[in-house]
């Protein structure tokens, strides 16, 4: 008989427990899920490039005629403005040859009066024909021989006068001038290879970027089909150490021609610079938002999971609060968010919270992710009694 009931009481306990499985098992098929609502949207698409600044204008101070440097009239590193005198070369020659273009010029002069007053004197007795007609036509033409000699004398005499406005070497822009490359005492010409000095401005200044052909011809599809729209042409920069500059940017154009040697085109953007902080030919990095993505859905990144072969999946909350296994298309980020382009459609509540071991079909009970949760938190709430009763 005691035997009996030992029985009876073993297989009453395997009863219990087993009752308790069960239940145990409903409230793990049932877990609490924090889901989001997404809704499409307008998504910029920033893009990071490399580039170089360079400066606004540049130019190459160099000698319109030969000579000897007499003096140097800056200094060498500061600012210079346009029409500043920058070198002084030997003025003695040039300006014999405009004392003697002005003396060959007043000979011409005289000379043309002498041979028109002549012709004004024969053409009366030409016609009274006390002379040879052909005396009057040679005193004629010696008239106007004369006049042209004056003309020719007079662009001798700007030319010699140029020449020595040449011996003064003024800057061609204002900038910033670099080091002098000829000292006092070099002779100089014309046709020589290398410059006296080089000016740049640099305020605004200019950073050349490089982007792929491809990427190019990729978003330039996209905006002829619609998919995406210009984006905005305000752009940030990167400085070498990482640091951003404290202006902001605008894009002035791309270039028509791809590098052969590169496969890239060239962007131009153009910057403040009042304060010189940078300088040409400095590394620089540019962000801006080339495009604007249209019908977009940002997602928390912990919402994407990725299958064995790399492609992207969410869970849903589905029909009758069951978790839905949906492929989506997300292949960048922005900030926290994946960017979904494919897979999601308006209204749609993305589980972002409590992934752990979910599968597809299982019955879920979802919440607000923004809502309070006590996820694996006991239900009896017996610590808080504890704590209550130790009071």
């Amino acid at each position: 008989m005691l035997r009996l009931g030992a029985i009876c009481l073993a297989m009453a306990l395997i009863a219990g427990c087993s009752a308790s499985d069960e239940k145990g098992d409903g409230n793990r098929q049932a877990p609490q899920v924090g889901y989001v609502v997404v809704q499409p949207g307008s998504v910029p698409v920033p893009i990071q490039l490399g580039g170089r600044t360079v400066a606004y204008e540049t130019s190459e101070v160099r000698p319109q005629i030969n000579g000897l440097i007499r003096r140097r009239l800056f200094e060498q590193g500061g600012y210079v403005r346009a029409g500043q005198p920058l070198f002084q070369i030997d003025s003695s020659l040039y300006r014999a040859s405009v004392d003697q273009a002005s003396a060959n010029l007043a000979s011409a002069r005289a000379s043309a009066e002498a041979a028109k007053v002549k012709a004004d004197r024969f053409r009366p007795l030409a016609e009274m024909e006390a002379i040879a007609k052909q005396d009057y036509t040679d005193a004629l033409a010696q008239a106007r021989v004369a006049n042209a000699a004056v003309a020719q004398n007079s662009a001798a005499l700007e030319t010699a006068r140029i020449n020595l406005r040449y011996t003064t070497i003024t800057a061609p822009i204002s900038g910033r001038i670099g080091r002098s490359l000829f000292t006092v005492g070099a002779l100089v010409n014309a046709n020589q290879a290398d410059p006296l000095a080089v000016i740049q401005r640099s305020d605004p200044i200019y950073v050349d970027m490089q982007q792929s052909s491809a990427e190019l011809t990729t978003l330039r599809q996209a905006i002829a089909t619609g998919g995406v729209s210009p984006g905005s042409a305000t752009v940030r920069l990167l400085l070498e150490d990482g640091s951003t500059y404290g202006y902001t940017g605008t894009i002035e154009f791309s270039e028509a021609l791809v590098s052969e040697a590169t496969g890239t085109v060239t962007l131009r953007a153009r910057f403040p610079n009042a304060q010189g902080s940078l300088l040409p030919g400095m590394f620089v990095k540019a962000v801006f938002d080339q495009a604007i993505e249209q019908n977009a859905f940002r997602v928390p990144q912990a919402a994407i999971q990725r299958d064995f072969d790399g492609s992207a999946f969410v869970y849903l909350v589905g029909k009758d609060n069951k978790a839905e296994r949906r492929k989506v298309t997300a292949e960048r980020t922005l900030g926290a968010d994946w960017i979904v382009t494919e897979g999601l459609k308006a209204g749609d509540r993305v589980i972002s919270q409590g992934l752990g071991n979910l599968r597809a079909g299982q019955p879920i009970r979802p919440v607000a992710a923004s809502s309070p949760q006590r996820l694996g938190a006991p239900k009896d709430g017996g610590s808080g009694k504890s704590a209550t009763k130790g009071n």
